[in-house]
């Protein structure tokens, strides 16, 4: 190996990281993520579980209370979740539209959605959040993207 790092013990250089793979990481880890809370916590994700998942750090990074109050959300959203502090570790405040507070089927649909930008932040897109949210409730994409629209069509206009 060069005194620069450039070449790798094998004598080859090495690759050269792209924004796509990072992208590619980051799929990869959400799904292993998704799976695995989904082997610890049941096949079936129901709003009891998905409640208890936001309590085990291996699945919610940061601490997160939920709060049925639509007071922060913008026109078209179904849930926002609120930073505590001025860093991760002090929490959030999911709060979601109060149409769904006696829906608990809706919970895990609503909930998933949002727990990969509680975990890393604004790197995560709107797609990286639905293929969590399909691989956790074991649906695949287009199905939980269309149960996602369904669930923000039924919210009544003001």
């Amino acid at each position: 190996m060069s005194t620069n790092g450039t070449i790798t013990s094998d004598g080859k250089k090495p690759k050269r990281l792209t924004e796509q793979d990072g992208m590619t990481a980051l799929r990869d880890h959400l799904v292993t993520k998704a799976t695995n809370a989904r082997l610890r916590h049941g096949l079936y994700i129901d709003a009891d579980a998905i409640m208890r998942m936001l309590d085990d750090r291996s699945v919610v990074r940061h601490p997160v209370g939920v709060r049925f109050d639509a007071q922060p959300l913008e026109p078209g959203e179904f849930a926002w979740p609120m930073p505590l502090g001025d860093r991760p570790d002090k929490g959030y405040c999911l709060f979601i539209n109060p149409w769904f507070e006696h829906q608990p089927d809706a919970w895990p649909l609503l909930i998933a959605y949002h727990l990969p930008s509680i975990n890393y932040g604004e790197i995560v897109s709107h797609e990286d959040a639905e293929l969590f949210g399909a691989t956790l409730l074991g649906l695949d994409v287009e199905t939980y993207y269309k149960a996602i629209c369904e669930l923000v069509d039924s919210i009544p206009v003001e």
